[in-house]
């Protein structure tokens, strides 16, 4: 067996530091190029009027289900005693839960007691209706909705 030089153990560290400094370097570019941005610019002012909104959301007592039909998503709103709700502005996106790729900005139109939206042909799989709407007393009602694509 050779003896160990100052010189293999200089390789052996500038080897190992390489390899720890280029797996770090990888996950730092992977971790940058794949984040879809902030959810609010600001949480900590978003926060300033989040239990106010939540109250003035829940007092609204809506129900939300969303569901495809075709080529359409359907939401339907119901409220406390089950009638459907129309609002004032209903809008939001529809994406996959981890990724923005393949958001989707929705454009509804009220049809029997439902809001629907063309979404094309959409892959299968897990997605979510992140929900905006406007009551017609001016409430702001904020949700996100599962939905699911037969797969």
């Amino acid at each position: 067996m050779k003896e160990i030089t100052g010189r293999h153990v200089l390789i052996g560290f500038v080897g190992a530091f390489t390899i720890i400094v280029g797996v770090n370097l990888y996950l730092a570019f992977s971790a940058v190029s794949t984040f879809p941005g902030l959810e609010t610019p600001s949480a900590y002012i978003a926060n300033q009027t989040f239990d106010e909104d939540k109250s003035a959301q829940e007092a609204l007592g809506w129900t939300v289900a969303a569901s495809v039909e075709g080529e359409d998503l359907v939401v339907r709103i119901t409220d406390a005693a089950g009638a459907a709700v129309r609002t004032e502005e209903l809008g939001g996106i529809l994406g996959r839960p981890t990724t923005v790729r393949d958001d989707q900005d929705l454009d509804f139109a009220w049809s029997d007691g439902a809001y629907r939206a063309p979404i094309g042909a959409v892959e299968d799989g897990n997605w979510d209706y992140r929900m905006e709407a406007l009551a017609l007393d001016g409430t702001p009602f904020k949700q996100r909705v599962e939905v699911a694509f037969p797969e």
